[in-house]
């Protein structure tokens, strides 16, 4: 067998290979292996901040968590330490009446340790949505999006959506929401080097406000429509509006692509104690050491369900049936900001687990778990 002409020929295969997946626009594919081989895991991870170019989100005036009185001094369950075990939990935090009542961390991670919300962001973006209605930047959360991109108002569809329709997943894209595949909308949503150019090419193929439907482009298009209309970079308006009236103990980052603009979809990067914070705000209307910083109206809006899925608000998850009523944030691989209004305690839990068991509105079931032990252990 002649060496040489094999070699040729397997490098003339590959070449074919890589034009054509390129060709197919799946280019990103090997930014993700350039990206993931260089600075470590092969698959998204809480510490990816380093993968990606970001912008920070400033804080002012530190100020941090009061201790409880019973600061960790309660001990964890034996259900509560093997749940979190099992599913590679990096960190838990446990707000109890506005004061840190426990904090633990795993796997070479401690308190200055960013972690990655995911999915949370979305939550935030939501946040974001309700400060720029106070600012008048929006009318409503009612408003067309076609009055920030005219380009949806030639759109069957497309003219019919509003803010609220992105918030709440009924927006109606051509898109299916698939992690487990590199080839799937959501892998090059994470790689990709234009967000916009993305978003913008994703058709809206159904009336929007029909049904619920999972879809990362539609915080992406939340985001560059609240780039627009502020004139403000994402983690700009959330320093100003979140990170610095509320004493952030740490600088955030949040991921762009390579155009500067934010992956509104996901990766917000902050310390667990921040993101509790955000947790706390909400779980309060909206109120921060007596002063209003957003419409209590809209919180409640935030956190109230929709018909067409009585277990989604605005980008944040409800659980009215359980024994614990709860609302919380949900990132990729278990990350939670779990708000808890009966007890007034806040959760935070990070981890790396893509095997979460759900229930039947896929909610995952690990939130009732921390939910239930926690409120047992630090019950007054």
């Amino acid at each position: 067998m002649n060496t040489k002409k094999v070699l040729i020929g397997f490098l003339a295969g590959t070449t074919a290979v890589a034009a054509t997946i390129c060709i197919c626009g799946y280019g990103y594919i090997f930014k993700a292996l350039r990206i993931n081989l260089k600075k470590g895991s092969l698959t998204p991870s809480t510490d990816d901040e380093e993968k990606f170019p970001s912008n920070p989100v400033s804080n002012f005036k530190q100020k941090s968590w009061h201790k409880h009185s019973d600061y960790n001094k309660k001990q964890l369950s034996s259900t509560l330490l093997e749940e979190l075990e099992k599913t590679n939990a990096s960190s838990l935090v446990v707000i109890k009446n506005n004061k840190i009542i426990h904090e633990k961390y795993w796997k070479d991670h401690d308190p200055s340790s960013l972690m990655n919300s995911f999915s949370m962001a979305k939550g935030i973006l939501s946040i974001l949505t309700g400060f720029a209605i106070d600012d008048g930047y929006l009318d409503s959360e009612d408003q067309l999006v076609s009055s920030v991109f005219p380009q949806y108002s030639e759109s069957k569809y497309g003219k019919y959506l509003t803010f609220k329709h992105l918030m709440t997943m009924q927006a109606g894209f051509d898109w299916e929401e698939e992690y487990n595949h590199p080839f799937a909308e959501n892998s090059k949503q994470y790689f990709v080097d234009d967000l916009a150019e993305q978003a913008f090419k994703t058709e809206i193929k159904e009336m929007p406000g029909e049904k619920y439907q999972y879809q990362s482009v539609a915080p992406q298009l939340l985001g560059l429509a609240l780039r627009k209309v502020t004139g403000k970079s994402l983690a700009d308006y959330l320093s100003e509006k979140i990170w610095q009236p509320l004493g952030m103990e740490s600088v955030a980052k949040w991921s762009t692509d390579e155009k500067g603009m934010e992956k509104a979809f996901c990766c917000i990067h902050a310390i667990p104690k921040d993101f509790a914070k955000i947790g706390q705000l909400i779980l309060q209307n909206g109120n921060w050491e007596g002063k209003q910083l957003i419409d209590q109206k809209y919180c409640e809006k935030l956190l109230h369900p929709t018909p067409e899925n009585d277990a989604f608000c605005y980008n944040v998850w409800a659980d009215n049936e359980s024994k614990i009523k709860l609302r919380f944030f949900y990132g990729f691989l278990g990350q939670f900001i779990i708000m808890i209004p009966s007890e007034n305690i806040i959760i935070v839990k990070t981890g790396i687990y893509n095997r979460l068991d759900v229930d039947q509105k896929k909610r995952p079931l690990q939130v009732k778990i921390l939910a239930e032990e926690i409120c047992s252990i630090f019950s007054d």
